[in-house]
């Protein structure tokens, strides 16, 4: 079961601040189950999609080459910028691109939609370059759309520099190509849970069979899924492989299991002949995702006093001797449920702060406190707690005209 708990005076509280010399009993379990999953990755994460949270992971924020994983973000950017009717003319440069590819030709057009396939089906590199240009402009403009998408998502430690994955260095600083478990995991869940072409994504990464031919109709082409997850857990419902020398064998998969939505990140798993290395830790991590993490609801309803105000007025018919108060609430209306996805050893504290004095006047829509939710010490929730309405001050002029009202009636 997950344990709740509030404030200081709890058991649990006392046993984490006991931990803080012998060990978290939470840290402990959560190190034993993990060392029990053994992964040929040198990197991995599992992540919940929803929340961007990082529930198993093995030097997940290592910085690596991720190979043909990198498909993933030229294939949304291309969604969500491009025209998939716009056709594309293979430059000479696209063209040169080493296999896996299409053998594009200069000067051949193509439709930019049916290229997508081609990258995500069949990893062309050269149908990469070919939608770089056509979305970008260059390769080293559709470079900086990719790590501007990056940024924006909350992926820091990536770098790109080519849109097919190929390894790749800048010389004047060094930096290469690269990404970490944590962040492409993190970009695969924005690519099927946030994007607005998310379906469209969706749709091209479970498509099995695609056929297709140059805009001049002279060369027809048929591609096929090399995602050979998607045919061996029934929950399988997006991803990516990837090969380079450097970056070794790479997997960034998505599944869906009971409202739950996981992706999984495997970065440098095996080299040949070790091809099916990144199947054996993808079933490893989606399953230790589907047996140890449930939906829970975490609400906790609030009951909130009045807050004493000085020197205020207590209404219209308020003598100088009453005592104000307002009343308080959550900024906005909240349901009465907070799932999140968590596991026996997650904590969860609600902490409720709340000013207990104000001084007038006080405006209807005033921010007077917090109430906070923490996962494992955590920040994952907050809500704003204001005031419902306006008291105004007692100040000269009110008692002058009160005096007025009491021995000057109409």
């Amino acid at each position: 079961m997950c344990i709740f708990y509030r404030g200081k005076k709890s058991i649990l509280a006392a046993l984490l601040s006991f931990s803080m010399l012998t060990g978290s009993p939470v840290q402990a379990k959560q190190q034993a189950q993990e060392e029990n999953i053994q992964l040929y990755a040198q990197a991995a994460a599992l992540m919940d999609a929803d929340t961007g949270r990082v529930l198993y992971g093995k030097n997940e924020k290592e910085v690596l080459p991720m190979a043909s994983t990198t498909k993933i973000m030229t294939c949304i950017l291309a969604l969500e910028y491009g025209n998939l009717e716009k056709e594309v003319e293979v430059s000479a440069y696209a063209a040169s691109m080493p296999k896996v590819k299409l053998y594009m030709k200069q000067g051949e057009k193509y439709r930019l939609g049916d290229l997508l396939y081609s990258l995500m089906l069949e990893s062309h590199n050269d149908s990469a370059v070919a939608i770089a240009e056509a979305v970008g402009g260059s390769v080293e403009e559709f470079a900086v759309m990719m790590n501007q998408k990056a940024r924006d998502i909350g992926c820091f430690d990536t770098y790109f520099i080519t849109p097919n994955g190929l390894d790749a260095v800048i010389n004047d600083t060094g930096q290469k190509h690269s990404t970490t478990a944590a962040d492409l995991a993190r970009i695969m869940a924005y690519c099927i849970k946030e994007s607005s072409a998310k379906e469209k994504f969706l749709e091209i990464t479970q498509t099995g069979e695609y056929s297709f031919c140059d805009v001049s109709g002279n060369r027809n082409f048929h591609c096929s899924n090399h995602n050979s997850f998607l045919s061996m857990m029934s929950e399988a419902i997006s991803g990516k492989t990837g090969f380079t020398n450097q970056a070794g064998y790479c997997y960034v998969g998505a599944v869906e299991s009971e409202g739950r939505t996981f992706t999984v990140a495997l970065l440098a798993c095996g080299w040949p002949n070790n091809k099916t290395y990144k199947w054996s830790d993808m079933k490893k991590l989606v399953t230790y995702g589907m047996e140890n993490y449930t939906y829970r609801d975490i609400y906790e309803n609030q009951q909130f006093e009045k807050i004493p105000v000085t020197n205020g007025i207590a209404g219209e018919d308020a003598t100088p001797y009453e005592n104000a108060y307002v009343n308080v609430a959550l900024e906005q209306p909240v349901e009465e449920s907070l799932c999140y996805l968590l596991c026996e050893e997650d904590q969860i504290e609600v902490k409720t702060k709340v000013e207990k004095e104000l001084t007038a006047p006080v405006e209807a829509g005033e921010k007077v406190g917090q109430v906070s939710y923490y996962l494992n010490g955590e920040l994952i929730e907050a809500y704003t707690v204001v005031t419902t309405e306006t008291v105004e001050e007692r100040n000269f002029a009110w008692i002058l005209q009160y005096i007025m009202d009491l021995y000057l009636p109409v």
